[in-house]
């Protein structure tokens, strides 16, 4: 599979890192976002982050400014025209996935895969409304995008054999390891983590230890590279909010029941890292 050009909607956290990663793995990319300042950002964080590889002797200045060319800003959905790959990487929020993936739809040739960087959302229905549905597919990054190796990629019950062989090819090309899942609330990884981080809500509410403890906890205990509560901070409590919802509102199980504190923090807009306020407090 001869990946020449993607392009990927939003340049925020998940969207920048997917873009450096393609960059870096020799592939032109068109970022796009709703205005000019959102891709400005996107483009310096791709040019911070990789700077710091540069400096850690993990990529040279000519590598670095090389990967740098092949990033296009864009405002303009009708640039993506000419892409092999289009990847979503919107809020998770379904109504506004759905409007984007309809948007690409009207744009792009019939050959495009169309693939969504959903972490909870079922791809069969956002697939629905695509005029051909057996090309749209999940592809699940981590964050940090350039740091974590793993990608789930869902299938939808649309998407068809080919699709999912693609990019199970284009995953492994852009140096990354693939795992292909079912379609279902959170799909693996998520449908594990999340109510693990929602469980340390609630411990952390009932005082049982602090947050600081509940971390070294699992930390030390269960050989985590990072505690749940920091965990939440840097993917966003907003986000981890949205999946139990979602958990909460498909499975109709009371197991996945939002922690009250989560729900408390996140309508005092104490996000994480991105606000600069979370369960910890950054500078």
């Amino acid at each position: 599979m001869n990946i020449k050009k993607v392009g990927i909607i939003g340049a925020g956290t998940m969207g920048n890192g997917i873009a450096q990663v393609f960059a870096t793995a020799n592939t032109e990319v068109l970022l796009l976002d709703i205005n000019e300042s959102s891709v400005e950002r996107g483009i310096q964080t791709i040019e911070k982050n990789s700077q710091r590889l540069v400096e850690k002797q993990k990529m040279s200045s000519e590598d670095q400014l090389q990967m740098m060319r092949r990033i296009q800003g864009s405002i303009n959905y009708q640039d993506l025209s000419g892409v092999d790959l289009v990847i979503e990487a919107a809020t998770e929020n379904f109504e506004l996935k759905l409007k984007i993936l309809q948007q690409i739809d009207l744009i792009v040739s019939n050959t495009t895969i169309i693939a969504t960087n959903t972490s909870s959302l079922s791809i069969t229905k956002l697939a629905q409304s695509n005029s051909n549905p057996n090309r749209v597919i999940g592809m699940h990054f981590f964050n940090p995008v350039p740091v974590m190796s793993l990608v789930e990629i869902i299938c939808g019950l649309q998407t068809d054999e080919s699709t999912l062989q693609k990019v199970l090819q284009i995953t492994k090309l852009i140096g990354k390891e693939p795992i292909s899942v079912k379609n279902s609330p959170g799909f693996v990884v998520n449908r594990i983590l999340v109510p693990m981080i929602n469980e340390a809500f609630f411990v952390l509410a009932e005082g049982l230890a602090t947050a600081e403890e509940i971390d070294a906890g699992m930390k030390l205990g269960c050989n985590q590279p990072i505690g749940p509560l920091a965990l939440a901070d840097l993917i966003g409590l907003d986000t981890c909010l949205a999946i139990m919802e979602i958990f909460f509102n498909n499975f109709k199980d009371s197991k996945y029941r939002p922690a009250p504190l989560l729900c408390e923090m996140v309508a005092a807009g104490y996000l994480g890292r991105k606000t600069g306020r979370g369960v910890y407090v950054y500078s």
